[in-house]
């Protein structure tokens, strides 16, 4: 399967759109193996950090199927030279930009559908982060402990296992 460009798009806003964490699986898959973890990962970021409250509930159940192998050796981009091949994952900085991105709208966005989302894939250790980010991350653990919502407050406790 050969995707064009265009396609990048319409994949990326199917995934974020999607509401079930399972299914969004079927749009990421291809564009990653399509336009690699790099592309990807910019654009769920991009989602995450200026999108609307269900986009960056819906970026951050995306970027869980961001750590897939590329399994996918019959699907690429129709000019991989100007969209970037897929290429191995290498641990890319934008990890860290996602993980210091989705700690801060867990800490400044109130709304439970985005802290539900996040919460799972958010590092929650003051040695994921550099030491200014260490306060945020005490601020999210006591954010998430005192939650109303009962799902958090166990998903924090699992996480942090204290």
């Amino acid at each position: 399967m050969t995707l064009s460009e265009e396609s990048f798009d319409v994949l990326l806003k199917a995934a974020v759109h999607d509401p079930d964490p399972s299914f969004n699986r079927q749009f990421v898959e291809p564009a990653l193996n399509a336009f690699g973890y790099a592309r990807v990962r910019l654009a769920l970021l991009a989602y995450l950090r200026t999108g609307t409250d269900p986009e960056r509930a819906g970026a951050a159940r995306a970027w869980y199927w961001t750590a897939l192998p590329l399994r996918m050796p019959r699907v690429g981009a129709e000019s991989p030279g100007a969209t970037g091949a897929a290429e191995p994952d290498d641990g890319s900085a934008v990890v860290a930009e996602w993980d210091e991105a989705a700690l801060r709208a867990f800490v400044t966005n109130e709304n439970v559908d985005v802290r539900r989302c996040i919460l799972p894939g958010l590092p929650l250790r003051r040695s994921a982060y550099s030491p200014e980010m260490h306060d945020l991350v005490d601020r999210a653990v006591a954010i998430a402990r005192s939650h109303p919502d009962e799902y958090i407050r166990h998903r924090v406790e699992h996480q942090v296992g204290d």
